[in-house]
């Protein structure tokens, strides 16, 4: 598994660590990333250097399943979208075909396209491409907002929920279809446990459709809080995210503000495909408005 200590990443080794009919390899780039991973005797922690195929060649030794869940959507200086996305997925696959691995599952997003405009969709779209023209057992599997206690859409969710008031952008109209962390996990579970053959992709999406402001007011709701909601327009968001990447690298930059307003719509959920029973999004937002939070 590339990107254990991710937020999809310790979801997974928590369904391992509680049964799941496998053993796991748990790659992270750094050694302090160790100390945040579940532990059992089924989790195998490793650091890898996730640019280099040798060293990941080394930790898919043996193993009938990579799951690829490492990727970025923030730019920083040191990790970009050519090699947080493009070039580290590139790496895994060298060294899933060197180490011969069965089949790989690759986490991308929804809205993934090579000839995107938007530098993260297009660096999406071409790691998909390199995952399937591998020649290699592949499972891609495109989502939506992650709903978790550890992940950031949910971090970002119960933190707008929680105030007296909520600033959205564009009123919040961009309709989601957000999908609970453990349903994600048990698809790639159900991937790694009973590989199927070829390569397919999967646009998996949670069971609601609603508008960014509406899943705002329900967590609000399952928090006991009441909302004053302030709009920013997107152009605005935009045009600020230009100005500021002239004085500074990564953060909301125009690309990202683009994707975490676009409307998450498919045309088929593969919940069927993959196996998978959605988790109704009440269930979903108890669990996110019951945790701690981090």
């Amino acid at each position: 598994m590339i990107g254990a200590n991710s937020a999809v990443g310790t979801a997974l080794l928590a369904q391992v660590a509680r049964g799941a009919a496998l053993d796991a390899v748990a790659a992270v780039r750094r050694p302090d990333a160790l100390d945040g991973l579940p532990r059992s005797p089924r989790i195998m922690p490793r650091v890898v250097d996730y640019g280099r195929s040798d060293s990941l060649a080394d930790a898919f030794a043996g193993a009938g399943a990579v799951a690829h869940l490492a990727g970025i959507l923030f730019e920083n200086r040191t990790s970009d979208y050519r090699s947080g996305n493009v070039e580290v997925t590139r790496a895994v696959v060298e060294a899933a075909q060197a180490a011969a691995v069965g089949h790989v599952v690759f986490v991308s997003s929804l809205g993934a396209d090579p000839r995107s405009s938007n530098g993260y969709f297009r660096s999406k779209g071409e790691a998909e491409r390199i995952v399937a023209d591998s020649g290699l057992d592949a499972t891609i599997i495109r989502t939506p907002l992650l709903l978790g206690p550890g992940t950031a859409g949910g971090r970002a969710l119960r933190a707008a929920a929680s105030g007296p008031s909520a600033r959205i952008l564009g009123g919040g109209a961009h309709r989601l279809r957000p999908l609970d962390v453990d349903d994600l996990c048990r698809a790639i579970l159900g991937c790694c446990e009973q590989p199927p053959a070829g390569v397919r992709t999967c646009e998996l999406v949670g069971p609601t459709t609603l508008t960014h402001r509406e899943l705002i007011e329900r967590a609000a709701r399952c928090l006991g809080r009441e909302l004053v909601f302030r709009s920013t327009p997107v152009w605005l968001a935009r045009f600020g995210a230009g100005l500021a990447g002239l004085v500074r690298t990564g953060g909301l930059t125009p690309a990202v503000v683009d994707v975490i307003t676009s409307d998450e719509a498919v045309d088929r959920n593969a919940d069927g495909d993959l196996g998978v029973r959605l988790t109704p999004l009440s269930d979903t937002l108890a669990k996110l408005c019951q945790a701690a939070p981090r």
